[in-house]
């Protein structure tokens, strides 16, 4: 989306890095505190907040699992400084999710939510991205329990802790707040081209008004 998502377009043709990346060969489990069971018959996937209706939408995992599922390849570029380029990610569009249960028309902003109450947010923007995407597989092989299954999100035009592994569902927002990683030091984009990773990188505007 932008100008940062057509420089990393530009970049995995010319396996150009972000500023301070460097290329990962293979793919390192990272996350914080343990790895979820994954539990089918109570696993549910919710959008909540300002819908355009006013209602929550649901899906189980059968109906999630039944929505229409694209592949998107792209890289990944880890706040610690590794990047995977050329992964390719199948599963269902955010903009998928957005058209099945719409955002009210003064969202700004979508806090994404998963297991054990982690968040992340997203400016409404970011999330509505071409390449965003709610990441089933990995590969064409289903994604492994540490890196997400059975659902993760992937916005490959920001750093990767902005996509969140075992995702639970998104709520819309009409004004910006601070998500999990945010609110402890890291910076409220997240962008790799522009290498904003910390908080004391903000400039106005970029941060939820206090």
């Amino acid at each position: 989306m932008g100008q940062p998502e057509s420089r990393e377009r530009q970049g995995a043709a010319q396996t150009e890095l972000p500023p301070g990346q460097r290329l990962q060969r293979g793919w390192p489990v990272t996350h914080y505190g343990p790895v979820p069971k994954f539990k089918p018959e109570r696993w549910e996937f919710r959008v909540f907040g300002a819908t355009a209706d006013g209602d929550k939408h649901c899906w189980n995992h059968e109906e999630f699992s039944a929505l229409p599922f694209e592949t998107v390849v792209a890289d990944l570029h880890c706040v610690t400084k590794f990047s995977m380029v050329g992964a390719e990610w199948g599963g269902v569009s955010a903009r998928t999710i957005a058209e099945l249960a719409p955002p009210a028309p003064d969202v700004t902003h979508v806090m994404v939510w998963a297991e054990y109450g982690f968040s992340s947010n997203l400016r409404l923007a970011d999330f509505l991205g071409d390449r965003t995407l709610f990441a089933t597989h990995n590969g064409g092989e289903l994604l492994t329990a540490e890196h997400g299954f059975p659902l993760r999100l992937v916005v490959p035009h920001l750093y990767a802790w902005k996509g969140p592994k075992w995702v639970r569902g998104i709520e819309y927002m009409t004004a910006d707040r601070r998500g999990f990683w945010e609110e402890r030091g890291y910076h409220n984009i997240g962008d790799p081209w522009r290498e904003q990773r910390y908080s004391y990188q903000e400039e106005p505007g970029d941060g939820p008004e206090l």
